[in-house]
């Protein structure tokens, strides 16, 4: 019996299987291999493309919220420049108003001409700027305050070291 069944085996074609879902299977695959060749023909056309995006999304994705707002709107290049400006500074111990005073001036001259794309920046600044103001001048109402408490304080004790001086005599 065993020599009928393999008659009946090499009677049928070689390529020929003898379950349809494999024929299917078979099918799929030979299919997906072309999808597959033609996505590696495109991906190597752009190959430079996507290692330029690559390099640019790992770029924004350790920056904080606030540098890609920033470089989100028409002051990008102003903004890079600052941010450069600042690290070299912080790198070279050098002060960072001195040395970025001239770029600041640029990037806060581009945010305001893009002020509706800055405006949540600009006006949190200026609402610094109004609280820096108000703590100089606490600062300068309690050292005022410290001085004329340190001149009364002095002009007592003149008098009194003077007024003991005449019980004495």
């Amino acid at each position: 019996m065993a020599d009928s069944a393999s008659k009946t085996l090499e009677d049928q074609p070689p390529n020929q299987s003898s379950n349809p879902q494999m024929d299917t299977k078979t099918a799929e695959d030979v299919e997906k291999s072309k999808q597959d060749e033609v996505k590696s023909e495109n991906a190597s056309k752009s190959e430079g493309e996507a290692a330029a995006e690559d390099e640019e999304e790992e770029e924004e994705a350790g920056e904080c919220g606030f540098c890609l707002f920033m470089k989100g709107g028409g002051c990008k290049e102003s903004f890079t420049a600052w941010e450069e400006c600042i690290e070299e500074a912080e790198k070279n111990k050098e002060d960072i108003v001195e040395k970025c005073f001239e770029i600041t001036s640029v990037l806060k001259e581009c945010m305001m001409a893009h002020s509706d794309y800055y405006e949540p920046i600009l006006k949190a600044e200026k609402a610094a700027e109004a609280e820096a103001v108000k703590e100089l001048e606490k600062e300068k109402a309690a050292e005022s305050s410290e001085q004329r408490n340190a001149a009364a304080s002095s002009e007592n004790s003149t008098q009194h070291s003077g007024s003991s001086g005449k019980q004495d005599t």
